[in-house]
């Protein structure tokens, strides 16, 4: 009997149109059957939100495509697997690629890192990939998201090949430095930093007289954070052109703080 062909579930937060998720669907086509089910409007930031107060409805694009009008990337994962794997899950979920990096706490708010937490919540190895810019993602047309599509390709077929290498409840966050292949120092396993936030909110007077606002996005920046376990953050492994690996768990209690609660209880 021959080996069956496996199958992956990619979806993102940028929308079903976004040149990162063609990027993936490319580079992913010939390690098996890949079947696309992504947001219809963009869905950054929109975290691990699943819609729960109007229905969702799968919108066919094309063979293995799909656009779920309108979800969130968490949607996308939860249904699909309700409906297009209900014979049996997919071996793999990639989410991305994203444009702008997810680094830091930069991972709660992402709905790209959220699509692979719920693909592990469900039991399905998963992997978030974004690629870093560095200003407005302005070099993105000339970079064509080379190195995005070589990385994510080989952790792909070494998972569908070997096995994927976290337990339970954790998945991989995936960063690909702004630079082209030949310049890219190799891949490091890293830690979450911690990002350096700002409170850009921009203030303006719409043509009635009212005042509303617009969420900007914070810089590049963040604090030292080493680790015993890892000699580079995702950042400092992003500012030294390496692509960044994080191995990322959903389990966020804080273990070595809870006999210090007891004791101030």
């Amino acid at each position: 009997m021959s080996e069956r062909k496996k199958r992956i579930l990619i979806t993102n937060d940028d929308g079903f149109e976004a040149d990162g998720l063609a990027a993936l669907r490319d580079a992913l086509s010939d390690l098996g059957e890949v079947i696309t089910v992504a947001p219809t409007l963009e869905k950054s930031a929109s975290g691990h939100s699943l819609t729960l107060t109007r229905p969702l409805r799968f919108v066919e694009l094309g063979e293995n495509f799909y656009k779920l009008d309108d979800g969130t990337p968490t949607d996308c994962v939860f249904l699909a697997l309700n409906k297009l794997f209900a014979d049996r899950p997919p071996d793999l979920i990639v989410s991305g690629i994203n444009r702008g990096g997810n680094m830091g706490e930069d991972i709660t708010y992402s709905g790209t890192a959220a699509a692979a937490m719920e693909g592990v919540l469900q039991g399905v190895p998963s992997m978030a990939v974004s690629q870093v810019c560095r200003s407005h993602c302005e070099e993105l047309p000339r970079l064509g998201y080379r190195l995005a599509r070589q990385a994510v390709r080989d952790l792909a077929a070494k998972i569908l090949e070997g096995g994927f290498p976290l337990p339970e409840r954790k998945f991989l966050n995936v960063n690909i430095p702004p630079v082209e292949p030949a310049d890219c120092a190799g891949i490091a396993v890293t830690h979450a930093g911690r990002r350096l936030y700002g409170n850009d909110a921009q203030v303006h007077i719409n043509p009635r007289g009212q005042e509303y606002y617009w969420i900007g996005l914070p810089r590049l920046d963040w604090h030292p954070h080493p680790h015993p376990g890892s000699r580079l953050s995702d950042f400092e492994a992003i500012r030294e052109n390496y692509v960044s690996v994080t191995p990322i768990q959903l389990d966020m209690t804080a273990y070595d703080e809870i006999e210090s609660l007891k004791g101030w209880i």
